[in-house]
Order: structure tokens, then sequence, then C-alpha cells
């Protein structure tokens, strides 16, 4: 069995990709995301922590979080959230992708993919690129032509707080490039 070595620094702030079970394109549907919506909410009430930025795509999500002083278990919270999710997805008869017999054996269930990718923020630069990989992800995928047309994103909040223009990240401005990150293993 493998044994996954995650940084734990208490309070930190941490970039994650969440994927679904075999890249599924379920994630944008008016019931997935009230779904994922209800989980996150009922999880931060469990388990505080602070959305800094958050992108839904049809197969993936990305998130920066930021963990309160002293607690550095956003395993836990991740765990919390896909099984909640889970639960109410197929509750409401949406289906799951085929299963193993290994995963049935081990009652797991083909919504989303086991294990998630993390990256511990080093420094505010790090942060910045993370914070702005996130808001650009749905042109860089090709959703879109411009972020402000990809309505599942925390980038709405942040132009109306003034952090981005709205033109921010649009294609007519120049495709941005992210090579400082290792982008080939948050996808």
């Amino acid at each position: 069995m493998s044994h996954f070595r995650r940084a734990h620094i208490p309070g930190g702030s941490f970039f994650f990709t969440v994927v679904t079970e075999r890249r599924a394109p379920i994630l944008c549907t008016d019931t997935a995301r009230t779904f994922l919506h209800t989980a996150i909410r009922e999880c931060q009430r469990r388990w505080p922590f602070r959305i800094d930025a958050l992108v839904l795509l049809d197969d993936h999500l990305h998130a920066l979080l930021t963990l309160p002083e002293g607690d550095s278990h956003y395993s836990a919270r991740w765990g919390w959230i896909k099984k909640k999710f889970t639960k109410a997805y197929l509750a409401a008869g949406d289906s799951e992708q085929a299963l193993s017999a290994s995963r049935i054996r081990q009652r797991r269930h083909g919504v989303f993919q086991r294990r998630f990718w993390e990256h511990t923020i080093r420094d505010e630069d790090d942060y910045a690129r993370h914070f702005d990989y996130i808001h650009y992800n749905p042109v860089r995928h090709g959703y879109v032509e411009s972020v402000q047309d990809w309505p599942y994103s925390t980038f709405h909040r942040w132009v109306k707080q003034g952090v981005y223009p709205p033109d921010w990240g649009s294609k007519v401005h120049g495709v941005m490039e992210f090579d400082d990150l290792d982008i080939t293993a948050m996808e």
C-alpha cells in the first residue's frame, strides 16, 4: 500500500486539485453544484477554513484554502466533503463510474478519485501565482475566452472587491503562462 507524504503546516494555505472518477463531467450541473456547496458549507461549520479561491470545471476543481491557526487537517476536510457530496449525488439518482471488485470490497464509490493533489503555499508570490492559476483555469482549458465568462469561480467575488479588473484573464490581452508551476501534476 502506498503511503503519501503530505505537508502539514498548521494554519497554512494550500492549493488543491480534486478530480472526478475517470474524469466524469459531472461537477457543473445544477444539482452537483448544490451538493458541493452544501458539503463545503457543512464542512466549514464542523472544521473552519477559508476559501480564498475556487474554480469548478466539469471534471475537476481547484481550490486555495487557508486553515485556522494550529490546524493542518485538510485531508479530513476533503474526505468529508467528497463523502457528503457522493451520498447526496447518489441519493438523487445520479450514477457513479463502474467499480472494480477491489473498490467494491473497500466500499468505495465511483464519483471522485480516491486521492487529491495538494501543494503547500510557500510565500506570497506562490500564493499569488496559484490564486491566478485557479481563476485562469477555464480559459486555459478552452471553456471560455475570458475568465469573466466562466460562472463557477470565485473570480467574480474578487472583481467586486477590486482585486481583479473585470477583463483580467481575457485572451484578448494574451495567453497567460504558468510555467513556474508544476501544472502537469495539477491537472
